[in-house]
């Protein structure tokens, strides 16, 4: 988990200027994918199947709000924080049952999830690595530890305050998320040498 710097915000952009910029990303980091990583992984991997070149298939970024059961109303201003974030309405993920210990009930609200594919993708993992992560305090690079063996990498944000798309005056609750980049690799190497390639910091040793 990362803890982000705090500091005086800039003027904040127009939405049509937002917009602009956010299409722009998509457009680079596809252009980058087509151009540059999908042949250099197929070089550096040995693959000679176009169609086995490992590519992002989604992105899924989930919030989990356990304390939801206590006050449904924290919800509301998370998940538009999310929603900023992502640039997509999330949807809430409820619980499958009740577990009378922590007070949960089956179908009470415990989160919100987003899935990006296509051009949201694109333009989420450019500012995710470009603007985001740089942001972090005392940012050393993130884990390459955290794939789980399928080609899939999970990274955990300790709150929403690394993206400008956030304005940090307004924040009421730091919530933490995770961001789980899904690849179609068949092995952790070849989503480690995507990821590399898209220009994730991973730390050496890490």
């Amino acid at each position: 988990m990362f803890t982000p710097r705090i500091g005086k915000r800039a003027n904040r952009p127009t939405p049509e200027t937002v917009e602009k910029a956010k299409s722009i990303m998509a457009a680079r980091f596809k252009e980058k994918y087509l151009s540059e990583i999908r042949p250099a992984i197929a070089k550096e991997l040995n693959i000679t199947n176009p169609m086995a070149i490992p590519r992002i298939e989604k992105i899924v970024i989930n919030m989990g709000l356990g304390e939801a059961t206590q006050n449904v109303k924290i919800m509301d201003p998370l998940v538009a924080d999310l929603a900023s974030i992502a640039g997509q309405k999330p949807v809430t993920t409820r619980a499958k049952k009740s577990i009378a210990a922590f007070k949960l009930r089956e179908g009470m609200p415990i989160g919100a999830m987003v899935t990006l594919r296509g051009d949201k993708m694109y333009e989420f993992l450019d500012r995710l690595i470009s603007i985001a992560l740089p942001r972090v305090r005392d940012f050393r690079g993130v884990s390459s530890k955290s794939f789980d063996g399928r080609g899939n990498y999970t990274l955990g944000l300790r709150d929403q305050l690394i993206f400008a798309e956030i304005d940090y005056a307004k924040v009421d609750k730091l919530k933490g998320m995770n961001v789980t980049i899904v690849t179609t690799a068949a092995d952790d190497n070849g989503a480690r040498a995507l990821l590399k390639g898209f220009g994730m910091p991973f730390r050496v040793g890490a």
